[in-house]
């Protein structure tokens, strides 16, 4: 692969150290669709025809758009955020109230990008009213991602991008797409699913209703799926009809890098054409049961 392109936006379990793994497992195909694409790190170092890029996240879609539309005015207008007088405490939750009441799309998209360098972490969190809530992150000098915005401006030239369900997502795809899903990751434990990234959650649910959707377009519709997630007693048993591997990862949640640690990764193929060991997984089932597809 030649050298890696990083994503504009920091962000909690970005892929950009994975690319390698995840285009190893992914098949050849014309269109390259990701239902939670995040900051994009897979569709930047990736080389398909088209993409189609979707995030329930309304707030990182518009700033995506804005970015593929008007790159130039975009750099030249975020620049006059990030200023010194604006990397402090005060400064920044004003910003941030301003972000969470303004009714103007373009300013909201520069105040994401300003939230999401200046925040903790690369953190991207809601509270229960959709107010964004990232603490401020008190770094020495946030850095201006101006050449990334420009490289993804230019690939964003073959991308469409999408709010919505990411089962309409999977509908839209048809022979020659290949799909690759990075969902909201299922916890390690109890305590670990501390983020909102968008009001209404994943919960286990959902990730139940991810596997059934990724088997029913792999196994009905032939279309080749790669989902990643922790690797964990559920995601195992979810994934009981995919092709399984498994990778140690480095993650950490932590200011200053103390505290990291490797954790399981696991990659879920779903092959197009095979045929499942049984109709529904039993674990989906149970879950499809108590609450319905929609």
């Amino acid at each position: 692969m030649k050298k890696k392109t990083r994503a504009f936006l920091k962000w909690a379990g970005g892929k950009y150290s994975l690319v390698e793994q995840i285009h190893a497992r992914l098949p050849e195909g014309k269109k390259l669709i990701e239902p939670f694409v995040g900051a994009g790190s897979v569709f930047l170092n990736s080389d398909f025809d088209s993409y189609l890029l979707n995030d329930v996240n309304p707030d990182l879609i518009s700033l995506y758009k804005y970015v593929k539309a008007r790159p130039k005015t975009l750099v030249k207008d975020a620049k006059t955020l990030f200023i010194d007088k604006n990397n402090q405490k005060v400064a920044y939750y004003g910003l941030r109230q301003e972000f969470n009441t303004t009714d103007d799309p373009y300013y909201r998209a520069l105040l994401f990008l300003y939230l999401n360098r200046h925040g903790f972490n690369g953190l991207c969190r809601y509270n229960s009213k959709g107010g964004f809530n990232v603490p401020f992150g008190d770094y020495t000098k946030p850095y201006f991602p101006e050449e990334e915005i420009f490289k993804f401006s230019e690939k964003a030239k073959r991308a469409r991008f999408v709010c919505e369900d990411y089962k309409k997502t999977f509908s839209r795809a048809r022979k020659g797409s290949v799909i690759y899903c990075d969902p909201p990751y299922a916890p390690l434990s109890d305590t670990a699913n501390f983020t909102s990234y968008a009001t209404g959650g994943f919960d286990a649910n959902e990730q139940a209703k991810l596997a059934f959707v990724a088997e029913r377009a792999a196994f009905k519709r032939n279309i080749p799926v790669l989902i990643s997630n922790h690797d964990t007693e559920l995601t195992r048993k979810l994934y009981d009809e995919a092709e399984q591997s498994f990778v140690r990862v480095a993650r950490s949640i932590s200011q200053n890098g103390k505290g990291r640690q490797k954790v399981g990764e696991i990659f879920a193929y779903y092959a197009p054409g095979n045929t499942p060991r049984c109709e529904v997984n039993p674990l989906i089932q149970t879950s499809l049961s108590s609450q319905a597809l929609r």
